[in-house]
């Protein structure tokens, strides 16, 4: 979701440091780059080795610490980050950052980042309320900062009041706000299927094809990163599943994703038939490793998941996809019809950078109104951007 995006967390002293290692695992687990900053107030209260564990990365908090390789380490990272979270932000770095003064790592760092920030306040109601606190903060608002409320409740002081910092899941979804900002399908469930069946001839081989499942890999992380909730229906695929796909489903055979799929229909606002299931089984599988000399198979069709869905999904919007060598805008739009189908994504797989295993594509996506749009060679994720601009739009 954040594979190409660097957030920086810069960490000051106060005992809601801890709710930052949550924070910062989170942006993991979205696969971003994460670095963190602390101020020597910052380390009494967590050690530098959690963050360094939980981020992956080395732990920036002294200026004069000897360096391995020669570089302006406060310049680098602030040059590096998409992204600058303050979590927890105390009263006086607020201050400190609103009058300009750089005395360590964390206030050179972000005086020196043309980066978003993002600040978390966390302090004594008392502090927060004061006037050169609010100062300051109305600076910062000017210069660009955004401000995440704190909330209310008991203090570590004991006080009860407004203070404490937000909770790490509400920053986190600020943080991708901003990264990604592009949310249309917040609140939607989008199911995907990606790539091959496998339909069994005997205790060692099976019937399959080439499709990797990178199309369908592509999709359900733009959905992701578009906000919505997805369910991953996986065949065999070689491209890499991300950890923060919500559900998925692993399959083998048609029959396996048919069920998987057809039983989720009614809790998706969106399928999007990515997959390439088998359409013909074995009649007859034997365990043992077949050893005749001549061999003939015989095939029996498998169930169709696009028409199954076509006939149930009421509200829900279908997009399927079709592969073609001969005659495909003839075929595509033969398969948007007898799917009940809202949109045909036609790939010309005889194309060079179209078809399987390749990380581009080239197709011609048709709608049911009759709109089509040529997405000329693009890369795969790219094209499954396309693929939800048109779907959302229905």
């Amino acid at each position: 979701m954040l594979e190409s995006k660097n957030v920086l967390v810069a960490v000051t002293g106060g005992i809601a440091c801890y709710k930052a290692c949550g924070l910062v695992s989170a942006l993991r687990k979205a696969d971003a780059c994460v670095n963190v900053v602390m101020t020597a107030h910052a380390c009494e209260f967590v050690a530098p080795l959690t963050f360094e564990t939980l981020s992956a990365n080395p732990v920036a908090c002294d200026m004069f610490a000897p360096k391995e390789h020669w570089e302006v380490e406060h310049v680098s990272l602030a040059k590096k980050a998409d992204l600058v979270i303050i979590a927890p932000a105390t009263a006086n770095v607020i201050d400190k950052l609103a009058a300009g003064i750089a005395d360590d790592m964390l206030t050179t760092t972000l005086l020196a980042t043309k980066a978003k920030v993002l600040v978390c306040p966390a302090m004594n109601t008392a502090m927060y309320e004061n006037e050169a606190v609010g100062k300051a903060m109305d600076t910062l608002r000017k210069r660009g900062y955004e401000f995440l409320e704190p909330g209310t409740g008991m203090l570590a002081c004991g006080d009860v009041g407004k203070g404490r910092m937000c909770e790490p899941e509400e920053i986190f979804a600020r943080a991708l706000d901003i990264l990604m900002p592009k949310r249309d399908y917040v609140g939607k469930t989008v199911l995907v299927t990606a790539g091959a069946t496998r339909e069994d001839i005997d205790g060692v081989r099976f019937i399959s094809n080439y499709s990797s499942g990178k199309m369908g890999v592509e999709i359900a992380k733009a959905v992701k990163n578009r906000g919505g909730r997805v369910i991953l229906v996986a065949g065999f695929v070689t491209a890499k599943i991300p950890k923060y796909i919500d559900e998925v489903v692993s399959v083998k055979s048609t029959q396996d994703m048919y069920d998987a799929v057809v039983g989720r229909v009614r809790d998706c606002d969106f399928i999007i038939k990515a997959a390439a299931p088998a359409d013909y089984r074995v009649e007859k599988v034997t365990d043992d490793k077949i050893k005749d000399k001549d061999l003939t198979l015989k095939l029996v069709k498998n169930p169709d998941i696009a028409k199954a869905v076509g006939q149930i999904k009421g509200e829900c919007r279908l997009a399927v996809f079709c592969a073609e060598r001969k005659q495909l805008i003839e075929r595509a739009k033969e398969k948007l019809l007898s799917k009940n189908a809202d949109m045909v994504v036609a790939n010309d797989v005889s194309q060079e950078g179209a078809g399987f295993d390749v990380d581009t594509n080239i197709a011609t996506i048709i709608l049911k109104n009759g709109r089509t749009r040529e997405s000329g060679l693009v890369t795969k994720a790219q094209l499954a951007d396309m693929i939800l601009d048109e779907l959302i739009a229905l």
